[in-house]
């Protein structure tokens, strides 16, 4: 998207999103949070300190074009379901793609850099992300707008490390010893940083749910 179009897009938008310094070191963890659980916590909270942001902000997608929307809670009930479950202070969640009318991450993370030139952002994805960000919209365009770190998770290093994407960024990794001075890089530059794995997943969850309601639907009354 050139930046004739960007500006043209985003001219008339009233965009909501946090509080912010100037020179702060902000983390974006996007996704559709449905529901959100205690992994996106732990990452949020090990990515904190491990990259020495200030900040991480959670961006409630309104959906992920990638994915079914059949099963999607409402945007209002999984910002509530986030606000709930975040609880560290500088953990903030924010329905900004939603004011964007976008869910699409360069869309997003081309705003942010417009609007808060004197930040630095970095994206976090998962290594699930990682093993198909090749098949995102303009993959190649996100990994040139900031710094990404990616989360480890379980069962997928080696398929996110022998990825398409990873293949083609290697030479802009990291070492996971260097990740505190990540936010401060000239993208492309990422790193993947191994973490306490925790099984739990958005997925699982919703499948766990239907399992029991299907079951309790299924008893004779």
């Amino acid at each position: 998207m050139s930046a004739r179009l960007l500006s043209k897009s985003f001219g008339s938008l009233a965009v909501r999103t946090p509080h912010t310094a100037a020179g702060q070191r902000i983390g974006l963890l996007g996704g559709s949070f449905n529901p959100p659980h205690r992994a996106h916590v732990a990452i949020s909270e090990a990515i904190l300190k491990r990259l020495d942001l200030d900040e991480v902000w959670w961006l409630v997608s309104p959906g992920n074009p990638l994915k079914s929307h059949s099963d999607l809670a409402p945007l209002a009930e999984r910002l509530e379901a986030c606000e709930r479950i975040a609880t560290h202070p500088r953990i903030k969640v924010t329905a900004l793609e939603a004011d964007l009318k976008s869910a699409s991450t360069v869309v997003t993370l081309s705003f942010l850099k417009r609007r808060f030139p004197d930040l630095h952002f970095v994206w976090i994805m998962g290594g699930d992300n990682l093993a198909g960000f090749h098949r995102w919209t303009a993959w190649r365009r996100i990994a040139t707008l900031m710094p990404f770190v990616v989360a480890d998770r379980p069962d997928w290093r080696l398929r996110a490390l022998s990825s398409p994407a990873a293949r083609a960024l290697a030479r802009f990794r990291l070492d996971d010893s260097k990740a505190a001075s990540l936010a401060l890089q000239q993208a492309p530059a990422w790193s993947y940083l191994t973490l306490r794995l925790s099984p739990e997943s958005s997925t699982e969850i919703r499948a766990g749910r239907a399992s029991i309601s299907a079951s309790r639907a299924a008893k004779p009354r």
